[in-house]
Parts: structure tokens; sequence; C-alpha cells
């Protein structure tokens, strides 16, 4: 016996490479529709021949710092898909350094927050009424470097603490109807994950593996299992709360020298 009901509506911004393209698959193989959000157009078009033997699945260029832009967004995917039961806010600039503090532009600094905790924001707001509706859920990728640094980091991590603030906030204004949550990846290898013309095969030496009290470094599966857990009923009971998924190196403590 076939299962009638619909699929249920999954949007996910920077779902069209790395730990969004795992994320993306992963829900569409468990059934979901899925709107995948990303400013890259090349790398959003390989997805859709990718990802569609498995599912309904389109694309929309985005970029999410720009309200209009996230606001067709949600209109686009309401009236091709129908509305909106998770949010996946994955979208944001990928490189943590952002140079020595005397030397970072003001520019540059907001272009982080624009877009890595604005872009939150944004979505959220745009998908509040559809959530509400479906009894959904949110899950914010944050970041382990919201919890400890590299030097020049600060933009990057300022935007990455501000989304963990930003989900235990929307937890408590929008439940009990939505639930919010984050996942704050440590270092997950993506090189095979992005677009061909930019995809690399990774080579990492026995010690970065060893460095993870796991054995090995992370994989975009392994959030992406995590984001399957927290958009099920299995989950229902969790909200606000911050997923560390990193092999145990925030844990890990480190002394220098003997």
């Amino acid at each position: 016996m076939t299962d009638s009901r619909p699929r249920p509506v999954a949007v996910v911004t920077g779902g069209a490479q790395g730990i969004g393209r795992a994320i993306t698959g992963a829900l569409l193989q468990q059934g979901w529709q899925v709107m995948i959000a990303d400013i890259d157009g090349e790398a959003g078009t390989e997805c859709i021949h990718l990802f569609d033997n498995l599912g309904p699945v389109l694309f929309q260029t985005v970029d999410v710092s720009r309200e209009e832009q996230v606001r067709q967004l949600f209109q686009a995917t309401r009236e091709q898909m129908g509305p909106i039961k998770l949010l996946i806010n994955n979208a944001g600039i990928a490189n943590p350094f952002s140079g020595p503090l005397e030397d970072l532009d003001l520019s540059n600094w907001q272009r982080y927050l624009d877009v890595n905790l604005t872009g939150v924001f944004l979505c959220c707001k745009h998908a509040a009424g559809d959530l509400r509706d479906t009894r959904g859920s949110i899950i914010n990728l944050g970041s382990t470097r919201a919890l400890q640094s590299e030097p020049d980091t600060e933009a990057y991590a300022a935007s990455k603490g501000g989304v963990l603030a930003l989900t235990h906030a929307l937890a408590i204004s929008m439940g009990p109807d939505v639930r919010v949550n984050a996942i704050s990846p440590g270092w997950i290898e993506v090189g095979e994950w992005q677009k061909t013309s930019s995809r690399y095969q990774p080579f990492h030496s026995d010690e970065d593996h060893e460095q993870h009290p796991v054995g090995r470094l992370g994989k975009p599966d392994d959030v992406a299992g995590l984001v399957l857990w927290l958009a099920s009923d299995l989950a229902g009971f969790v909200t606000g709360q911050n997923f560390v998924v990193d092999g145990g190196m925030t844990r890990k403590m480190i002394y220098q020298g003997n």
C-alpha cells in the first residue's frame, strides 16, 4: 500500500554545495520536497540534475542578505511546492578568516553579519507564518567557532555566536508551534561535496584525523543525519538547543609542550 500523503516541504539555504548538499539529498531520500536556495547558480543547477530522481526538488538563486529576494523565495516555494514545514538555515560565508583586527574593514565585517546572521533572521521571518501553520521546525547551522577561536576570525565568530543566541530567542518566541534548534559543526571535509568545477580530492594527515577523539574528520553526512532526527517527531521535546558535531574536539584539553 502506497502512502498518498503529500510530501512535506523543506527549504535549505546554501543547499547546493558542501553540508547543504548532503542535507538536501538526505531530506529527499526521507520523503521531503526540497527547495534549494543558493547564491551559486551553477551549483544549484547541478544539484537539480543530481537529485531529481530522489523526489521533488527545485532551485532558486538567492542572496539571503537581501530581504526582497528572501521574500520571493518563500512565495515561490509556497506556490510551487506548498506550505513550508522545515527551514534549514545553512547559507553563510564559509571562510572564517577575515584578517587582522586592525585591518578588518567595516564593510567586510558587515558582510559576514549580513549573510551569516541577518540572512537567518530574514529567512525565519518570511517562513514563520507557514511554519506556525504546519507546526514545523527550524534548524540553524552555527559553528564550533562560536564557542572557541583561532586568531583573525572575529567577524565569523561573532556572526555564528549571534546565530546561537538567535536560535534560543526564536525557540521561545515561536514555541509551542515551531521548534528551533542549532547544529554547530566542527571540521567537516566538504571537498567531494562541491560543484564539479570546484571539487577536489582532499588529503589529510594521520594527525589531522587523530586529533579528533573519534579518530577521524567529519563528513557532511554526519551533520545531515542529525538534521533528519531534529526534523522528525522523535525530537518533538527538543527546542532551543545547540548540538555540537565535532568528533569531540571542543571537549579535548590541549596543553602546549610537555
